[in-house]
């Protein structure tokens, strides 16, 4: 099993900026991805961002490309997803999940999910 636990959410204005970390814990040898996805009330669940787990590899949706950024810090075994030039549009539960497999990460089939953490961009 693979545990991940999300921190760093909260209220900011737009144009701010705010640092989001998942941390991996478990058997996390298993996992080949991971990625964030968020999900604003009403709507459906949207892919962010993933990164390779071993290093390198990252990708964004063209709704955050250029704003957020996804890093990874391989001693601490965490995922931070840097979030900068943030709008109102971005408001949402954000969740990080690994995976696998890439294309099953891109079709948010994923094997492990955290619990979420929001984030709220005020106008």
């Amino acid at each position: 099993q693979v545990q991940l636990v999300e921190s760093g959410g909260g209220l900011v204005q737009a144009g701010g900026s705010l640092r989001l970390s998942c941390a991996a814990s478990g058997r996390t040898f298993s996992i080949n991805y991971l990625g964030w996805f968020r999900q604003a009330p009403g709507k459906e669940r949207e892919f962010v961002s993933h990164i390779r787990w071993s290093g390198g590899g990252t990708y964004y949706a063209s709704s955050v490309k250029g704003r957020f950024t996804i890093s990874r810090d391989n001693a601490k075994n965490t995922v931070y997803l840097q979030m900068n030039s943030l709008k109102p549009e971005d408001t949402a539960l954000y969740y990080c999940a690994a995976a696998g497999r890439l294309d099953l990460l891109l079709k948010g089939s994923c094997d492990y999910w955290g619990q979420g953490t929001q984030v709220t961009v005020s106008s």
